[in-house]
């Protein structure tokens, strides 16, 4: 994905634009957008601002103070180690009356009386009485664990695996790094000439090796602006090692 830039949201704002989102770290690439530089415009020109946390939350610090977002999304699976089907909405608070949930049931809108209910005015408006409690204790004990080891630490020790990642696959025959934007993150993005990402994933997994692989559908609009193929991912966290990092090479050097 291209780095967001502000020249250009700054002219579309300008048109009267009721919303700004952007992804914040991209699924399918290494950059690290200008977030808190956006969140600047969307104060200027007084634009609810959404910011897809969805890649960034976990392996790097958010203060939604500084940044100057209305609303920050994330999931719980991704740097978090929480458990699928987790996650979390941050609304500033001026702007929780405003926004009604896509779906409501009598905890977020009390029954008032027949015919009427009313919605919370908290954000547990956003909340639903049916939930999975068991997903959520697992969210919550991620958060805990991660302010634990602390997030200023886990962001060096993934960022500096990740540049050892890039340096180390740049030396494989045929690899080309998918890099853009100049602060990048703790996601490595390849190809490697004749080599089949799906087909590479379920070799190393035999091997007990984990990396994944990102088709152009998740990303389309940069995908196609770009012309990439599915391409390789790893993603290399605070607990991993170089010596893993030189296993996953070796492994891949050895399907070609």
């Amino acid at each position: 994905m291209r780095r967001t830039r502000c020249g250009g949201i700054r002219r579309n704002v300008a048109k009267a634009s009721a919303l700004i989102s952007i992804t914040w770290v991209p699924t399918n690439g290494e950059l690290v957008n200008l977030a808190a530089d956006v969140g600047k415009l969307a104060a200027k020109y007084k634009v609810p601002y959404l910011l897809d946390g969805c890649q960034a939350v976990g392996q790097m610090p958010v203060d939604v103070a500084a940044i100057g977002c209305d609303y920050l999304t994330a999931t719980g699976r991704k740097f978090l180690r929480g458990p699928r089907g987790s996650g979390f909405l941050f609304i500033r608070e001026a702007l929780i009356e405003v926004n009604e949930p896509a779906m409501i049931d009598h905890f977020a809108a009390p029954w008032i009386e027949a015919g009427r209910y009313e919605l919370r005015k908290d954000a547990r408006r956003f909340e639903n009485w049916e939930n999975a409690y068991a997903l959520r204790a697992g969210l919550g004990a991620a958060v805990r664990y991660t302010l634990d080891v602390g997030v200023d630490d886990i962001q060096t020790r993934a960022w500096d695996l990740a540049d050892y990642c890039r340096a180390q696959v740049a030396g494989i025959k045929g690899a080309k790094l998918r890099d853009a934007g100049q602060q990048k993150s703790a996601i490595v993005s390849f190809s490697i000439d004749g080599l089949k990402p799906r087909e590479a994933v379920a070799r190393l997994r035999r091997d007990g090796i984990c990396i994944g692989a990102s088709d152009p559908e998740s990303t389309l609009l940069d995908a196609n602006a770009r012309g990439l193929p599915t391409v390789l991912r790893v993603a290399p966290h605070y607990y991993n090692t170089k010596a893993e990092i030189d296993n996953m090479v070796a492994a891949l050097k050895g399907l070609l």
